[in-house]
């Protein structure tokens, strides 16, 4: 989980780069919306392997 969690970072660091980029340059809307899915699919599997996947 924690590896995930390393991973997230770098993804959600990519995206802070890629929306500073946005306001100089065309950035695909795409790729902005794929980044932040992978963010939050990083964040939900970490969940799981921390606790089983029980809830709250």
């Amino acid at each position: 989980a924690a590896w995930l969690h390393l991973a997230r970072t770098v993804v959600r660091r990519a995206e802070r780069r890629m929306t500073e980029l946005a306001t100089e340059e065309v950035v695909n809307d795409t790729a902005m919306k794929y980044v932040n899915r992978l963010s939050d699919h990083l964040f939900v599997l970490a969940r799981i392997l921390n606790d089983g996947g029980k809830t709250d």
